[in-house]
């Protein structure tokens, strides 16, 4: 028996409705290649902050750098394409916006540390990174050590492990929301020293508008760098894995580095 019409319209409507939800469904999330879920169909989602030259940065409207060049190999294995979202540095540490979906990944030059771990999964090291003493040219410091005679003021970027490392050493910085406004610090007098991720300082050192400071003093804090997932997110953490690990091994990784930092030093290019 045929159902009645009244029957078969309500029956065509809740038809189209669920086609629509489904629809809807599919836009906001899916899947790359592999079976990877992703928040968002044909896309990976970034969380980053920015600037942090050379690992991201916005450069004539568009978003480069080493991390960026990375997660785009990432996005390739993927099949799909790279897109940003930029917020504060700790919202990575706690996995907010990845518990939330807001990102897949955090590429950030973070640093790998147990406390981190609690909340969030890293990638392998992709990274050996430590921190820099940026000072006044004539300033008379040449160490952490002169920096306490002196009295110096010393700022660091808010959240993060030089802040952390600045403060273990006995000196209480001024804090500071991203690399540009702690270099904006330095510039304008607000602090008369820096202690920041040796390759952001090197990066700074680039820009002759920056000579009249230079690096005081290497610090070997022994840090690595990873991308981090959403805790038990692990088929997309086995591929940023996969593609780290061919990276190095066809020389794309060197390619990359030396792009962005220069000649790579001998314990960059080991796993």
């Amino acid at each position: 028996m045929s159902p009645r019409p009244k029957f078969r319209l309500v029956l065509a409507v809740a038809v189209a409705l669920s086609a629509l939800v489904a629809g809807c469904n599919k836009d906001k999330s899916g899947t790359g290649a592999g079976g990877v879920p992703l928040i968002k169909a044909g896309t990976i989602v970034t969380c980053t902050h920015i600037p942090y030259p050379p690992f991201q940065v916005e450069k004539d409207g568009k978003i480069v750098g080493f991390d960026v060049d990375l997660v785009d190999l990432v996005a390739k294995k993927l099949g799909v394409k790279q897109d940003f979202i930029d917020t504060p540095f700790e919202n990575f540490k706690t996995g907010a916006f990845l518990n939330s979906g807001q990102c897949d990944l955090v590429a950030a030059g973070m640093t790998i540390t147990e406390p981190r771990r609690k909340n969030i999964d890293f990638s392998d090291p992709y990274f050996d990174a430590n921190q820099a003493l940026l000072v006044k040219r004539g300033s008379g410091v040449t160490n952490l050590e002169t920096l306490k005679t002196t009295g110096k003021k010393v700022g660091t970027q808010a959240q993060t492990t030089g802040e952390d490392f600045t403060k273990s050493k006995g000196f209480d910085p001024v804090s500071f929301e991203s690399s540009d406004a702690l270099l904006n610090g330095l510039r304008s007098g607000q602090v008369e020293t820096v202690i920041e991720d040796h390759p952001v300082v090197q990066s700074w050192m680039k820009d002759p508008s920056n000579s009249a400071f230079e690096i005081a003093a290497y610090l070997n804090t022994g840090e690595q760098l990873g991308i981090a997932v959403k805790k038990g997110n692990t088929k997309l953490l086995a591929t940023i894995n996969e593609v780290l690990a061919q990276a190095r091994a066809d020389g794309t990784y060197q390619r990359l580095y030396e792009r962005w930092f220069g000649p790579m030093p001998t314990a960059a290019s080991k796993p």
